[in-house]
């Protein structure tokens, strides 16, 4: 497929998202939604690892479970906060924030990932910020995931979450 349909490609499937969920705008960066990320995404796998997991974020930012379940393998879990969260419990969990008027940001940055066969690992830095009734506050976690290639995709099997003090 020629650069220039796989851009085509990815500008209908962002619309048919946006189109689907109906939901505000969530702020992404620039690089992460360039047409140019689409063909890196078929060209790299780790690449593919790394937007499984912004795909992730972008689930618990609009508690869109079904976008979740398309990266959350059967069987997910994520320690975080100090506790064992099931998938779909996390992403309750998340969306009982959000109604209580939280706001969380979530970025994958210095991201590193190694592949052997159809398992992956991925440790990151988790650059984001927390807003509630007393402001924006910074935050940083450092976040590792297991994950399993399912057919052409990857999936993820574990997430484990530390807040850096």
């Amino acid at each position: 497929m020629s650069p220039w349909a796989r851009h085509w490609v990815f500008s209908l499937a962002v619309l048919a998202c946006v189109a689907a969920h109906g939901q505000a705008s969530v702020q992404i960066d620039t690089a992460a939604a360039s047409p140019d990320r689409f063909t890196m995404l078929l060209d790299d796998p780790q690449a593919r690892v790394v937007d499984a997991l912004r795909t992730m974020y972008v689930a618990a930012t609009n508690d869109d479970l079904a976008l979740f379940h398309t990266v959350a393998a059967p069987g997910f879990y994520a320690y975080d906060g100090g506790r064992r969260f099931a998938g779909d419990e996390l992403m309750a969990f998340i969306r009982s924030r959000h109604e209580a008027g939280v706001v969380y940001v979530w970025r994958v940055t210095e991201p590193e990932v190694r592949i052997d066969g159809g398992t992956a690992w991925i440790t990151y830095v988790n650059r984001g910020s927390i807003t509630d009734v007393s402001g924006t506050r910074d935050v940083t976690w450092l976040e590792s995931a297991v994950l399993r290639k399912e057919e052409d995709h990857w999936r993820i099997q574990f997430l484990h979450s530390t807040r850096v003090p």
